[in-house]
Order: structure tokens, then C-alpha cells, then sequence
């Protein structure tokens, strides 16, 4: 018999299919429901369950549910999966900034219920201690996931500059755009085409990488974040580009994310001379990274993710394993 009684809301997207795949394949975890008011009636891939619509399901029939929702929807979910009784994993924006304010800043609307922030960042590598055994946790975005372990090390030794912007050029396969289908995923207009949208500061996941790197460095400069859509299916690349204070020269770089990651089961450091390409991280829970020093005061990073496994679902499970107390990679590796 399982432990954990599992339900997954949202499962018919991208991010809660690979959600229902690995859920369902986990030692510890008995996948309970899906929803999807679009598919209610038919088979979930690779299980047993109909899809159910999310009107039917009972939160407090299960031990943890799953959010793979719009923001603006999602948080009324946690709400009331919260007053159930039962641990949420949210993989909307809902929960993501700390403030209403910071999240009507991004999103553009008031928070729609704010009594809910702040929640823990569910980014293990970073917030571990702050997942244990938590209630609720905000999943990470696919790009601040990738950009933040690009960044890490540099920020936790204090070895960026304040004065000068941390240029991110940041690359998505097409998957990131969620599934339901609009003239800038279609095939036609994707095929052969490499897209920038919202570029500069525009983008609505700034305000989160800011906040993250904030809380590890006072010396951080601006994000200058230049999202691409890539024609592929799956798979992120954010190159990161930094300026070095007098603490680090770009040659101490790479042995600085050998001593933060040494230890970590679902981040690979390269070595010097090799670069991080989507095909090390493609249907894998893992984050890959590589070091270029440039100059002696600049340097740049490669960090890649598959932007539904490590920079969604995958990360997802891994906060739901620290939320029970079970070893964070299992079902994972």
C-alpha cells in the first residue's frame, strides 16, 4: 500500500500530463484523480483514471494536490485545499511573488486572494530547509528555475556586480506556452522561426528572478531578460552573461559551482571546455550547467532545463518529497 494519496488538478496540460506520468510511476505516491474539464471522460495517459472535471474532485479525499492551473485560478484551489487540510503544490504564478503588489506589478491584476502569500519558493537547490515539511509550496517558473541555478553560486559568494546588468538570453521550446493552441505556436509560424517576445524587462517572470536573487545577494544588478521561442518541442537554455566584482576572478568560477552543486543529485556542472545543450536534459529531472569564462571580470554561464520536468512537474515532485519527508529525488532518478 502507498502513502501518500496524490490528486493532480489541471492534468491534461503539458505540465500536469508529465505531473500524471510521474506521479503515477512514483514508489510512495497512489495517483488518486485528474481533472481537466476539457477530457473529462477520457483515459489519463498511463494510468487507470478517466479524467474527471475539477467540480468532482475532492480535495480532502487526498494528501497533496497539484496545481498545473492558470494563475488567477490556481489560488482559489490552494485556498481550499489548504482549509482541507491537505499539502499544495501550486506550479502557477499565484503563489510565486511575495506580495500582492509585487504580484499586481507582473500579472497586472489584483491578487486573488492575498492572505495566501508569502509562500515558500519551491526551489530545493536554494530554499531546501524552508520546503521541509511545509504546507504549501510555489512552484518556480521554467525560466527563473533555469536562470536562478545558472546564477546561484555567483550570488551566494557575493561575486556579482551591483553596477552592471545580468543579461539573460533565454531560449523555450514551444511547450512552455502551455498547450492550448494560439497563431504564435502554431507550426506554421514556428517552424524555422526562433521568436523573441517581451524582451528587455517586459517579461512577467523579471519581478521573480529579481525577488529570488535578492534574497541570496544584496549586490545584484538588473535583469535584462530576453525570452525566445524555440522551435522545438520541449527544453530550455537560459545564457546568462554577468560581470564579476574583485571577490572572483571568471577562472575561480567554475570551481565555485563545483563546490555549490558537488553535492546535488539534479544538477550537473561540466566541466571546463564542455557546453550544456537541451539534449543533456531532455526528459530528465535534472539541471545542466556550464562556465565560460570570457574575460577576467566576465564570464558566461549555460544552464539547461527540460522546461516541463525540472522547470515544472519534475521540480514539483521534488517539492512534494521534502514536503513528506521522503528523499527528494525518489520517483525522479
Amino acid at each position: 500500500m502507498k502513502d501518500i494519496r496524490a490528486g493532480v488538478y489541471g492534468g491534461s496540460g503539458y505540465a500536469g500530463l508529465d505531473l500524471v506520468e510521474i506521479l503515477s510511476a512514483h514508489p510512495e505516491v497512489e495517483l488518486q484523480f485528474a481533472t481537466s474539464n476539457t477530457y473529462a471522460g477520457d483515459p489519463a495517459p498511463g494510468t487507470e483514471l478517466r479524467y474527471i472535471p475539477a467540480a468532482d474532485a475532492r480535495p480532502g479525499d487526498v494528501d497533496v494536490i497539484f496545481l498545473a492551473l492558470p494563475h488567477k485560478t490556481s489560488a482559489a484551489m490552494a485556498k481550499a485545499g489548504l482549509e482541507a487540510g491537505v499539502k499544495v503544490v501550486d506550479l502557477s504564478a499565484d503563489l510565486r511573488l511575495d506580495t500582492p503588489e509585487a504580484y499586481e506589478k507582473s500579472y497586472h491584476s489584483p491578487h486573488p486572494h492575498p492572505e495566501l502569500l508569502p509562500a515558500p519558493y519551491g526551489l530545493p537547490e536554494i530554499n531546501r530547509a524552508e520546503l521541509q515539511c511545509a504546507d504549501v509550496v510555489a512552484t518556480p517558473g521554467c525560466y527563473p528555475t533555469t536562470t536562478l541555478l545558472g546564477l546561484y553560486p555567483l550570488l551566494r559568494f557575493g561575486a556579482l556586480r551591483d553596477d552592471a546588468p545580468i543579461i539573460v538570453d533565454a531560449k523555450s521550446g514551444v511547450t512552455g506556452a502551455g498547450r492550448k493552441p494560439s497563431l504564435t505556436t502554431h507550426f506554421a509560424e514556428v517552424y524555422g522561426n526562433l521568436i523573441p517576445y517581451k524582451t528587455g524587462r517586459a517579461h512577467r517572470h523579471v519581478g521573480e528572478l529579481e525577488q529570488e536573487a535578492h534574497k541570496v545577494s544584496d549586490a545584484v544588478g538588473p535583469v535584462i531578460f530576453c525570452p525566445h521561442l524555440l522551435p522545438v518541442d520541449r527544453g530550455l537554455m537560459s545564457s546568462i552573461y554577468v560581470s564579476l566584482n574583485d571577490s572572483m576572478s571568471s577562472d575561480q568560477a567554475h570551481d565555485a559551482y563545483l563546490e555549490v552543486y558537488g553535492g546535488e543529485a539534479l544538477v550537473d556542472v561540466l566541466p571546463l571546455g564542455e557546453q550544456a545543450t537541451l539534449k543533456h536534459v531532455v526528459k530528465t529531472n535534472k539541471c545542466v550547467i556550464s562556465i565560460t569564462p570570457v574575460l577576467d571580470r566576465y564570464a558566461h554561464i549555460t544552464s539547461v532545463t527540460d522546461n516541463l520536468r525540472k522547470g515544472a512537474a519534475g521540480q514539483a515532485v521534488q517539492n512534494m518529497n521534502l514536503m513528506f519527508g521522503l528523499d527528494e529525488t525518489l520517483g525522479l532518478l
